[in-house]
């Protein structure tokens, strides 16, 4: 790669990163694409790949965040594990940008169960009188197979969860990540815990 393509792909990780923390985008090929688009670039065949974007997303928070940003990563980890006892008959797990802490503005609290029927989840979020809205979203499984999976999403304290609702068996048979394309990271209850106990939300 010549020197003037280096700068250019640095920039456009810089970039898209910063689309991501301060302007609500949560999807990495859209934040790629819009980069590209505000620095001249045109559509680049060697775009970088999204867990560069990831770790810049990471340093540019760590840098810029503040604690604010600490703060915003505490919430949204108190109120996954809030909605996960909630929904502890149904093997909740947290995945997503909140469990590694690169989210910006736009992101929301991602929250994987497994129901035989997606109804029994809803008649849960009924019963303890939690509003949602009813949606729909794909994943490709770790089998290589794409399914289209029941998503319930909630508003809790300011903060967005989306509950996914997966068949039973899922641990065996994960959703692969957005970002690197292997099996997603996902934390039972105690994990986030531990993530709430260790991490320095002070921005210290």
């Amino acid at each position: 790669m010549s020197r003037r393509a280096t700068i250019a792909s640095v920039e456009l990780i810089e970039e898209a990163a910063r689309l991501i923390c301060d302007e609500g985008y949560t999807d990495y090929r859209l934040a790629k694409l819009k980069a590209a688009e505000r620095l001249g670039l045109g559509r680049s065949p060697s775009y970088p790949e999204n867990h560069q974007i990831e770790s810049a997303v990471l340093d540019r928070q760590a840098l810029f965040g503040g604690p604010e940003y600490f703060e915003h990563l505490r919430r949204m980890r108190v109120t996954a594990l809030r909605a996960m006892k909630l929904l502890d008959a149904f093997s909740p797990r947290l995945s997503g940008s909140v469990v590694t802490g690169a989210i910006g503005s736009g992101h929301r609290v991602q929250i994987h169960v497994e129901a035989d029927q997606p109804e029994t989840v809803e008649m849960l979020l009924h019963d303890r009188r939690v509003r949602f809205e009813q949606d729909e979203r794909r994943y490709r499984l770790a089998d290589g197979r794409d399914q289209q999976v029941p998503l319930l999403c909630i508003e809790a304290d300011g903060i967005g969860i989306d509950v996914v609702v997966f068949d039973p068996g899922t641990q065996r048979n994960p959703p692969l990540s957005r970002i690197d394309g292997r099996p997603a990271r996902r934390l039972p209850a105690d994990q986030v815990q531990a993530l709430l106990d260790a991490a320095p939300y002070s921005g210290a």
